[in-house]
């Protein structure tokens, strides 16, 4: 139906399901003849299969041809950065459209990291939000799955301006709190209207970190820099920490105080997602405006997101609802079931392999044996011919 956007391996298209008349996303991969599948996709594929959430853009299919792989995914209106763009003053939101939104990602990530993966690349441009108002997590390109012993990961993930500090300094032991950290970033961000953090490079990037929440203690400092010790806390300025209240005038002070929870230097001191679902913060129930995302005659209204209290009968629900949810998720094998994190890994092991990317290679390598007319012939019958539009500007 249009191009959506295009990205450094994928083109988004909007299309129409021939069968359902439902209206998808595609994710067009383009496969190099020598490369082949790019890893990305690979832990993408792997990764969405197993998660199913409502805050999560679920994968509907996959098709798999010889020069080329689409990726089927449920169709969102559009992104956090389009809605605030859109539809704050000045990019900020009203105060129950952000306690709504940032339920809705702390809810999703901490399905998440209750699966044992890391989203590793949250900012406003890979949360989808659709005619409901429903925000979901999309794009898991980057993410992996993690387990004991503690893996070592790259420290080149997550846009810079919603980089944890840890990996800012080079840790590659890194776990659950790098996501936090994240969606710390965009709530203050949908307050304020702008990113928090706007560094240029890495160094740039601490600098404006430490200038609001304050230079690290030394303790604190090479706790932190234990994969990198040639980095000495006398490299950096000594700031105080900045009351968030003077950055944030407009957030009220339990915004600020779950903020504070989240925005914590050490990663072993921020507060997990699941726990900030029972920040008093979400203790009111809120009905956000209209999102006129849709208005069309058929289209949905907005759902009432009731926020439970932590102690009440509705958070009681909640947590059944994610039990239940989690019923449909196979578990890992108990060598690889989730333990206490280990942020700091005093005796590093070698790392263990990946099962959901073996499993996605194995699949993949079935995939290859099968006819291309088949695949070819299944995607024209259900998808039809996809008809392209100019590029819009998708994201910043």
């Amino acid at each position: 139906l249009e191009k959506l956007g295009e990205g450094t391996y994928a083109t988004v298209f909007k299309g129409r399901s021939r069968t359902t008349n439902e209206i998808v996303a595609l994710k067009e991969i383009h496969l190099d003849a020598e490369e082949g599948t790019p890893s990305t996709a690979i832990r993408e594929i792997s990764l969405m299969k197993e998660l199913k959430h409502v805050n999560i853009v679920r994968l509907h299919d996959v098709i798999h041809t010889e020069t080329k792989l689409v990726l089927i995914f449920e169709y969102c209106e559009q992104d956090l950065k389009k809605y605030m763009d859109q539809h704050g003053d000045r990019g900020a939101l009203d105060p129950n459209t952000v306690r709504s939104f940032m339920f809705q990602l702390l809810k999703g990530t901490a399905f998440c990291h209750e699966n044992q993966v890391l989203h590793r690349d949250l900012k406003p441009q890979n949360l989808l939000i659709n005619r409901k108002g429903e925000l979901k997590l999309g794009d898991f390109g980057l993410a992996r799955a993690f387990g004991v012993p503690v893996n070592t990961f790259s420290n080149e993930v997550v846009t810079l301006w919603y980089r944890a500090p840890d990996v800012l300094l080079g840790s590659r032991t890194y776990s659950t709190s790098i996501d936090v950290w994240s969606c710390g970033c965009i709530f203050a961000e949908m307050i304020s209207g702008n990113p928090l953090f706007r560094g240029r490079d890495n160094q740039d990037q601490l600098l404006h970190i430490m200038r609001i929440i304050g230079t690290p203690s030394e303790a604190q400092f090479q706790k932190i820099c234990k994969e990198t010790p040639e980095l000495q806390i006398k490299q950096f300025p000594r700031y105080a920490k900045m009351p968030f209240q003077q950055v944030l005038p407009k957030a009220s002070p339990q915004a600020i105080d779950l903020l504070e929870r989240l925005l914590k230097f050490d990663p072993a001191e921020r507060i997990s997602a699941a726990e900030a679902l029972s920040h008093p913060y979400f203790t009111n129930a809120v009905a956000p405006t209209p999102f006129g995302l849709n208005t069309s005659p058929g289209s949905m209204a907005p759902p009432a997101f009731n926020f439970p209290h932590p102690h009440g009968h509705q958070a009681q629900q909640y947590h059944q609802q994610q039990q239940q949810q989690q019923q449909h998720i196979p578990h890992m094998p108990p060598q690889y079931a989730r333990q206490p994190v280990q942020m700091y890994n005093q005796h590093p092991q070698a790392p263990v392999q990946d099962p959901m990317a073996a499993a996605a290679h194995a699949a993949q390598a079935q995939a290859r044996a099968h006819a291309q007319a088949l695949a070819q012939a299944q995607a024209q019958a259900q998808y039809g011919n996809v008809q392209f539009a100019p590029p819009q500007n998708y994201g910043r």
